[in-house]
């Protein structure tokens, strides 16, 4: 049963299609010729039935009908019934009360014997119970002779036409499981031609990668073309972050070679004979240490980034509370900046986002706009208020930026101003992290900017219901 099971599993799903739909159209088509072999057969019994019926009506009546006086030639001289008895392959004879046979007509058919035969008391009665003949045998009077009438009908044609019936039903029944298995074959290499093509793309994916184009040509808007319709998407999905995991690594990889460079350079200027100077000591490790800092920085975003990627879960938080709590933390590393926080009418707005995601989007803001400002830095957070969304502004008063830099400062790696941004620690992961955080959440970040004017960065989220 095993291997069975196992030859079955092992062949190509155009052949099960065809196997299995010329199975089921045979298996339909038998039981449909059984079903109508049955009928046929039953019906042509009822006919040979009518037959013996009407001949043994025939024979007692023109017998009856005679009289006392019925003479062979009265017999032989009634040409429709001898002839239709004749036709008919039908074997008569007529008996006494005693069983013995006086006359017989057609001598084509032995009759049972007469002692085992079931005698009608009136009428006549018929014998079924044999499948080569129908017997009948009735009640006769002719004036004061009382006797019997026999009739046997054989059931030759019967048999040849049910014969017949059947060879011509297996006949069609083979051809009908070879043509079904034929046409399902077909359809189903028509059918399955779009999947044969979506594999053909599977294998140059993995032969080949994103190279080739992923288009399959199939606008039918059935189960399949929605398959090809979801692989489509799926591999461009994919593509797009094949794409950005390449050019992640290639941007994270420069920007870490930079440090890299500095920190390898100072230890081989310390280990050549700056470790013997004091001054060039002290200015190798301070530099050292602010490029591994600068590194530890950029790593913690990366991993945040990642983190940010997969983040699912998203309870209600209260973000005005989470706002205060930030402004906190920054106060206590830049005590000089003035924030002023314009606090909403209610005191509790419930977002759908983690309490770390939306500090962590506060925070870059606020050191993006502390970082690009002068000293002392002003920024002003508000709150406007819609019908399903809440938009936290954060304004600075720093050196804005340009139109022209607007659209890329979500990019990772940017930087507006690079050299700025290194003295400063910036690794330009920072917006590309609140960018994603917001995607995360459902809503969506705004930046309006004017060079040296400042910057105003809108964050809308959805509100929980």
């Amino acid at each position: 049963m095993k291997r069975w099971k196992h030859s079955i599993a092992s062949q190509s799903l155009k052949k099960k299609w065809a196997i299995s739909s010329g199975a089921v159209i045979f298996m339909s088509f038998a039981v449909m010729s059984i079903i109508l072999y049955i009928a046929l057969k039953g019906w042509l019994y009822q006919q040979e039935e009518q037959e013996v019926n009407r001949t043994m009506h025939d024979l007692t009546s023109f017998f009856e009908s005679q009289g006392p006086y019925l003479t062979v030639q009265d017999i032989q001289s009634n040409k429709g019934l001898m002839t239709s008895i004749v036709d008919k392959d039908q074997t008569v004879r007529l008996l006494n009360s005693d069983g013995i046979e006086l006359l017989q007509i057609n001598n084509t058919s032995t009759f049972p014997a007469f002692d085992n035969i079931d005698l009608p008391d009136n009428g006549y009665s018929l014998d079924t119970d044999k499948s080569s003949s129908i017997s009948a045998i009735g009640n006769i009077q002719l004036g004061e002779f009382i006797g019997y009438v026999q009739l046997e009908h054989p059931l030759k044609g019967f048999q040849s036409m049910m014969t017949y019936i059947i060879t011509a039903m297996l006949m069609f029944s083979v051809c009908s499981l070879l043509l079904s298995g034929w046409i399902g074959y077909m359809l189903a290499t028509y059918l399955l031609r779009p999947l044969q093509n979506l594999k053909s793309s599977m294998d140059d994916v993995a032969a080949h990668g994103f190279e080739k184009d992923l288009a399959i040509a199939y606008d039918a808007k059935d189960e399949v073309g929605e398959l090809i319709a979801v692989y489509e998407t799926m591999m461009r999905k994919l593509k797009s972050s094949f794409e950005q995991q390449q050019q992640f690594m290639a941007d994270a990889s420069h920007e870490l070679r930079t440090p890299i460079q500095v920190v390898e350079g100072h230890l081989a200027l310390l280990n050549r004979w700056g470790k013997d100077d004091p001054v060039i000591l002290k200015e190798s490790l301070e530099i050292s240490l602010r490029e591994v800092n600068q590194m530890k920085t950029l790593i913690d975003e990366m991993l945040e980034l990642a983190r940010g990627e997969q983040m699912k879960e998203r309870p209600p938080t209260n973000i005005v509370k989470l706002t205060k709590d930030v402004i906190e933390e920054i106060m206590q590393v830049h005590p000089f900046v003035n924030i002023n926080h314009v606090l909403p009418v209610q005191e509790v707005i419930n977002v759908h986002i983690t309490s770390n995601a939306y500090q962590q989007i506060i925070r870059n803001i606020l050191t993006n706009a502390i970082r690009y400002s002068k000293e002392p830095a002003h920024v002003s957070i508000s709150y406007e208020s819609k019908l399903e969304e809440i938009i936290v502004h954060i304004q600075d008063q720093g050196i804005g930026i340009s139109p022209s830099d607007v659209s890329k400062i979500f990019d990772r790696f940017y930087r507006v101003d690079s050299a700025r941004s290194r003295d400063l620690g910036g690794s330009g992961l920072g917006l590309s992290i609140v960018k994603l955080l917001m995607e995360n959440v459902g809503g969506s970040i705004i930046v309006q900017s004017e060079k040296d004017k400042g910057s105003t960065f809108s964050m809308v989220f959805p509100l929980t219901k």
